[in-house]
C-alpha cells in the first residue's frame, strides 16, 4: 500500500461546498488533514460537509465569497485561527459565466465580476498563505508548504465566447510559475492542476442538451466529461512528498482534450 498521508498538517479548500471542492475536502480528510474550506451560499451543504468530516476538531466551513484580494487574506487568516498553522492552499474557486458573450458586446461588469472572483481573490489568498508559511519554523531543505492552483484547459487554449474566464485561468498558469520560481528556494511549492470538462454544478448548463454533450465528448479524446474524484486526486499527490521533485507543474487531467482542440 503506498501512503498518501497528510498528518498534522492543515489545508485550506477554497470552494470546497461543491464539486471539486467537496471531494477534494474529503480526500484530504481521508488523508489526515484538518481542513478549512469556504462556502458562498450553501451553508447546509457545507455545515453538513464539515460534520462528515469530523466536525469542528477537524474540519470547519467558513461563510465567505471569495471576491477580492482582501477577502482572500481574511480566509487565510481564519483558518490560521482556526487551527494554528497552514500548511497546504488549494485554490478551487471559481466562476464560469455560462453563457456566451462575445468580446465586442461582453458587459464590463462581467469581466470585472470574472476577474474580482478568479483571479484578485487568488492574489490575496496566495500572499497571505505565502507570508504564514514563510513563518513556520522548517530546516533547511524541508517543506515549507504547498500551494495548488486550479486552472482549466481554457486558461492555456483559450475559449471563444468565454475571454473573461479563459484570461483568470491563464493567469493562474503564469502566476504558478512566477511563484514556483520565487517561492520553491524557501521551501514552498507552488503547481497547478488544469481540468477540463467534469461532471459539476458549474458545467450543467452546458452538459443539460444532448446537443451541447455531443459538442463536449466529442473534443475529449476519452469521450467522456471528468469525475471529481479524478480532479481530487491529483490536487492531493502534488501536496504528498510524492511529488517532492515537482514545482511550477501545470498538470493537465481533461481526457486528452487539451491536444486536440
Amino acid at each position: 500500500m503506498v501512503p498518501m498521508a497528510l498528518d498534522n498538517k492543515v489545508a485550506l479548500i477554497t470552494g470546497g461546498a461543491r464539486g471539486i471542492g467537496a471531494s477534494t475536502v474529503r480526500l484530504f480528510r481521508q488523508a489526515g488533514a484538518r481542513v478549512a474550506f469556504n462556502y458562498r451560499t450553501a451553508r447546509e451543504r457545507a455545515e453538513a460537509l464539515a460534520g462528515e468530516c469530523g466536525g469542528a476538531e477537524l474540519c470547519r466551513a467558513f461563510g465567505k465569497e471569495l471576491d477580492s484580494a482582501d477577502a482572500g487574506r481574511a480566509l487565510v487568516e481564519e483558518t490560521i485561527a482556526a487551527f494554528g498553522r497552514i500548511d497546504c492552499l488549494i485554490v478551487n474557486h471559481g466562476i464560469w459565466p455560462p453563457e456566451d458573450a462575445p468580446i465586442a458586446t461582453m458587459d464590463g461588469r462581467q469581466w470585472r465580476r470574472t476577474m474580482d472572483v478568479n483571479l484578485d481573490s487568488v492574489f490575496g489568498l496566495v500572499q497571505a498563505a505565502a507570508a504564514a508559511m514563510q513563518r513556520q519554523s522548517a530546516s533547511k531543505g524541508e517543506v515549507r508548504g504547498h500551494i495548488v492552483l486550479v486552472s482549466s484547459t481554457a486558461g492555456q487554449r483559450g475559449e471563444a465566447f468565454h475571454a473573461d474566464y479563459a484570461v483568470s485561468k491563464g493567469a493562474l498558469i503564469s502566476l504558478t510559475k512566477s511563484l514556483s520560481s520565487e517561492l520553491a528556494p524557501q521551501g514552498i511549492y507552488v503547481n497547478c492542476v488544469a481540468p477540463g470538462w467534469v461532471a459539476t454544478e458549474m458545467s450543467a448548463p452546458a452538459l443539460a442538451t444532448e446537443a451541447g454533450r455531443a459538442k463536449i465528448f466529442g473534443a475529449i479524446p476519452l469521450g467522456r466529461v471528468g469525475r471529481v474524484e479524478e480532479i481530487a486526486a491529483p490536487i492531493l499527490f502534488l501536496c504528498t512528498p510524492w511529488a517532492g521533485f515537482i514545482s511550477g507543474e501545470v498538470l493537465n487531467v481533461n481526457g486528452g482534450a487539451v491536444l486536440v482542440g
